[in-house]
């Protein structure tokens, strides 16, 4: 009875799963307007409505966020959005600032590349290497 019981335990688990992650998507279907917009609360607030609903960091869907093919801090970046950039330098892991994006840049050698070294974002990203 308790192999059952475990069973049926584990295969609603791996079906609620499913379902979650295409829950997580929709909930962060418009992060990237919220970026471009500069709106610092309406962030914050997606953000823990994903962490407290899904239980998860910014640090675990970051990756998997493109905004016109750029991650959530090159798009804070290219669109002047300060306040939003300084918030997810913050709040991303030291790790995942130093670490190559999906086309194979840091954050820092994207920066120099692109001549955005001036901006308030990447005095943010330098403080916290």
């Amino acid at each position: 009875m308790l192999k059952i019981v475990k069973t049926i335990a584990a295969a609603g688990a791996l079906s609620f799963t499913a379902f979650a992650h295409a829950d997580v998507s929709e909930a962060l279907a418009n992060i990237c307007t919220i970026v471009q917009a500069d709106d610092k609360g309406e962030l914050r607030k997606k953000m823990r409505a994903v962490e407290s609903d899904y239980r998860l960091k910014l640090g675990d869907y970051y990756s998997g966020i493109s905004c016109g093919g750029n991650s959530l801090i090159r798009t804070a970046m290219l669109s002047n959005a300060v306040e939003t950039g300084e918030l997810l330098v913050k709040k991303m892991p030291k790790s995942d600032l130093e670490a190559p994006e999906a086309d194979g840049k840091t954050l820092q050698a994207w920066v120099m590349e692109n001549g955005l070294q001036d901006s308030p974002i990447a005095a943010v990203i330098t403080a916290r290497m």
